[in-house]
């Protein structure tokens, strides 16, 4: 009996021995698991990226701007076509002054944009409700209000509203923080400009008249104005009475002979919902005097989008009287 005492008390001895073995192999798995490893400190957070303030010199002084505006307001028509063009769609914008409410060659970039008056008189209440970041305007225009405008949200000011719309273009698209943008869309319209230039040849040699008619006042368009500028950088001749560094002179009709030209492209200002400016043109136009220009002798008198030619003065409307001017001339 004490032989097989011995013999059955061997493999339970062996059986706890690999029991307790594996205990304490789980437990020492389990502790290993669970320990941070010290060669993995915890991963140090990323700090935001924050921009340099920019100083924006303007007609009113200088204003400190950070990063990109979220939230613009334009007050000008030649404004809301320079953000346009840098990929701009503003929160509040004045109304155009063709249209109901925007010129036909913006109005579907300006989908749900809010009307905030015109440029003659804003809505500052409106302006206010809608949050702005920035504001934009012009001095001439919106000198009177820049205080309030500026309790609002950071303002800057374009100095003049002349022809050469390049010099506030420049302006707006640095205050937007688009002045890359900005650069790339001028040396392209620049580029096109060049290239209509060589290949006008000698048919630059054509004088062209500009004029206006409306109810209150007949005009003649000098160098200084929106289409003059464009004429002067494509080297176009201008009739004498219009080959002046001025914007307009105000016709009577014993100063219709200034109006002559080799051709001569008008266009009629209205007032809304009226066709007085349409009645002056004709009765302008079938006047004895004006009859006997060249340009009525020749036939070459046509009637323009007065937006496009005069009041829209931004980035957009210049392309398209390039086109136009293109367009008259042959040159493809």
């Amino acid at each position: 009996m004490s032989s097989l005492f011995k013999f059955s008390r061997t493999p339970l001895l062996l059986l706890l021995t690999a029991i307790v073995m594996a205990v304490v192999s789980a437990c020492g798995s389990a502790k290993t698991e669970t320990t941070p490893s010290a060669a993995q400190p915890p991963a140090a957070k990323e700090e935001p990226k924050t921009e340099a303030p920019r100083v924006i010199k303007h007609a009113m002084g200088e204003e400190t701007l950070t990063g990109t505006p979220k939230r613009v307001v334009i007050l000008t028509n030649e404004g809301t076509e320079a953000l346009l063009a840098v990929g701009i769609k503003p929160v509040g914008a004045v109304q155009s002054w063709i249209g109901d409410p925007w010129y036909d060659h913006i109005k579907a970039d300006m989908k749900d944009v809010t009307v905030v008056g015109d440029e003659l008189q804003p809505n500052i209440e409106l302006i206010a409700s809608l949050k702005p970041d920035l504001i934009i305007g012009n001095k001439v225009r919106q000198e009177k209000i820049y205080e309030q405008l500026k309790k609002i949200a950071p303002t800057v000011f374009a100095a003049d509203l002349g022809g050469d719309w390049k010099i506030n273009f420049q302006l707006y698209t640095e205050a937007v923080n688009k002045k890359e943008e900005g650069q790339k869309a001028m040396a392209a319209f620049d580029k096109r400009v060049a290239d209509v230039k060589a290949k006008l040849g000698s048919k630059a040699a054509t004088k062209v008249s500009i004029v206006r008619f409306s109810a209150s006042q007949v005009r003649i368009y000098q160098k200084q104005t929106f289409a003059g500028v464009l004429l002067s950088q494509l080297g176009i001749a201008r009739p004498e009475s219009q080959d002046k560094d001025s914007f307009i002179e105000v016709m009577t009709k014993e100063k219709i002979p200034s109006m002559d030209g080799d051709v001569m492209f008008y266009f009629v200002s209205e007032t809304a919902g009226k066709t007085d400016g349409a009645k002056a043109s004709e009765e302008w136009l079938k006047d004895p005097l004006f009859q006997n220009l060249n340009v009525a002798k020749t036939n070459k008198v046509f009637k323009v989008d007065e937006g496009i030619w005069n009041s829209a003065g931004g980035y957009k409307a210049a392309n398209l009287l390039l086109d136009e001017l293109a367009k008259y001339f042959e040159v493809k």
